[in-house]
């Protein structure tokens, strides 16, 4: 078989991957973001002789970094809400966290700005917290109180019991039954806030929480309140470096253990023979294929992109095509990466910039599947904490806009310099007046480039929308339901989008994985010991 290297970003290379492999052992991670670097880790520990295959050039799927004339941009993720999942995976490779990351506590972790021009600092002080709430309606002060109560039963019973259960059973959802009626779980994150709190704008404050995993607050589960207990338990925290900082010491993590991650690997499907998952085609330079053959498969692509894609339709009898298309979708991203020739001190690290809409902004995006004129937007200035992010004296900023997903019908090739633009008005309106003359570096992201790049579904950043109905035993299983021998992670799979979310995902994934050895043929012919050439 063909050995590749992977370079690591910041030196050195990885171990190559051995030229036999032993039958039995052999498991395959398509992608490398989060949930497939962890899944990965985890199945070394366990004894299985692991490959990652990543399409793009560079590790960590949709939180790759961008680099572009000094200025680093992490094109993803941009914070570590729960530092524990990833101090786990560094201690089962036995280092500590602390030897290749430095995590940073931020104060606040973000401050939204309402299109008055009043601000709001979220953070995890209870004090402070209850001092900005009462700035804007003191009368509110109870029912927040109660809303903080509400959050920690979610916490509870969702986060700490539900979300590292592999739900690969009705059985399963049935025991979860009680939990999900002590979070009152059928009701919405809009109508749990709105029952508590009655000023408009702390309903924002406290509802906004489930677009960060691509929700609707209208649409979402009250379950996903836990994340306000999450933050308040364990903070919100920068990784030094950016949080590309984490991939590349994954990437190391795996190295040492021999596990490769081969890069410009698109694999074009899954092969399946005999009922189960036997191995993947990789696309080559001459226009063909490449079999690696496999024990399992672990799939940390876009999940409906796994099913519809690489998954023949003939070995899919739940997760068909129609069945795919029926589901509802998180929304799509626009986000524009820019650099600035000096600082911008004041403003924060993470800052929310409302437009005048809230509930018709929401609908018009996740029901309406409407550009609208008017947006609000995530502004992320990391240099606020770590100035190596940009060259001495400068700024790296993204301004993040949820928008539609393909269903929309925008041009996006069409109108995404437009948006832009509209963007920078509004930015230099608001929080960074004189912009438009301090931009050295500026680079665009659409929900296109994630259909076409990152291979998303409908270009929706989050996968599925994370309901009631598409969440737990409702969303795909970590075991697939359709093809033994196969098994997803990520944002797509259960319990869902966020970076806990994916890397819970690599750790229920243990819960339902075969013995190492234990997987038995379904065919008398054996497996190749490598792979072999396949037909283009």
């Amino acid at each position: 078989m063909r050995t590749e290297t992977t370079p690591i970003p910041g030196g050195g290379t990885s171990l190559p991957a051995p030229p036999e492999w032993t039958p039995g052992r052999r498991a395959l991670v398509i992608g490398s973001g989060f949930g497939g670097l962890a899944a990965a880790l985890r199945l070394s520990v366990r004894g299985w002789q692991v490959q990652v295959l990543e399409r793009l050039p560079v590790p960590g799927g949709r939180a790759r970094v961008h680099e572009i004339d000094g200025f680093r941009f992490d094109a993803g993720p941009t914070i570590i809400t729960v530092p524990h999942l990833f101090e786990e995976l560094w201690q089962l490779a036995g280092r500590r966290l602390a030897d290749d990351v430095d995590l940073v506590s931020l104060d606040p972790y973000y401050r939204i700005r309402f299109d008055d021009g009043r601000t709001f600092d979220y953070n995890g002080d209870a004090e402070r917290m209850r001092r900005e709430v009462a700035r804007f309606s003191a009368a509110d002060l109870p029912g927040y109180e109660r809303l903080q109560k509400a959050a920690d039963v979610c916490f509870e019973e969702g986060f700490a019991e539900l979300g590292p259960r592999a739900f690969d059973h009705l059985g399963h959802l049935v025991a979860a039954l009680p939990n999900m009626v002590r979070m009152r779980a059928w009701q919405t994150i809009w109508q749990l806030v709105g029952k508590h709190l009655k000023d408009p704008a702390l309903r924002v404050v406290f509802s906004f929480h489930p677009l960060l995993i691509g929700g609707s607050p209208l649409n979402v589960s009250s379950a996903y309140a836990l994340i306000h207990t999450l933050e308040r338990r364990f903070g919100v925290h920068w990784a030094k470096g950016g949080t590309g900082s984490l991939v590349r010491g994954l990437v190391r993590l795996l190295a040492a253990r021999g596990v490769p991650v081969r890069l410009n690997a698109d694999v074009q499907q899954i092969v399946v023979e005999g009922g189960r998952a036997r191995g993947v085609l990789v696309a080559t330079a001459n226009g063909g294929s490449e079999r690696i053959d496999a024990d399992i498969v672990v799939s940390n692509a876009d999940t409906a992109w796994t099913y519809r894609r690489l998954v023949a339709p003939e070995h899919r009898r739940r997760w068909t095509d129609t069945k795919l298309e029926r589901m509802h979708y998180s929304m799509g991203l626009f986000v524009w990466y820019f650099g600035t020739r000096r600082r911008f001190e004041g403003v924060p690290h993470h800052q929310m910039v409302l437009g005048p809409r809230y509930e018709g902004l929401l609908k018009d995006i996740f029901r309406n599947h409407h550009l609208s004129d008017d947006f609000s937007l995530y502004l992320h200035r990391p240099t606020a904490t770590d100035p190596a992010m940009a060259p001495p004296g400068c700024d790296t900023f993204y301004a993040l806009a949820p928008v539609p997903h393909l269903d929309s019908g925008t041009d996006w090739a069409t109108v995404a310099e437009a948006y832009r633009a509209r963007i920078q008005r509004r930015l230099e309106a608001t929080v960074l007046p004189g912009l438009g003359q301090e931009i050295v570096v500026s680079h665009v992201t659409t929900p296109q480039h994630f259909h076409d790049e990152l291979l998303s579904y409908k270009g929706a950043a989050f996968g599925m929308e994370p309901r009631l109905l598409q969440s737990a035993w409702f969303r795909p299983h970590n075991r697939s339901e359709d093809v033994p021998g196969l098994y997803v992670v990520g944002a797509g799979a259960h319990p869902g989008a966020g970076v806990p979310g994916v890397l819970m995902s690599a750790k229920a994934l243990e819960q339902v994985l075969p013995p190492v050895g234990g997987v038995q043929a379904a065919h008398a012919a054996p497996l190749s010991a490598g792979s072999r050439a396949a037909a283009a």
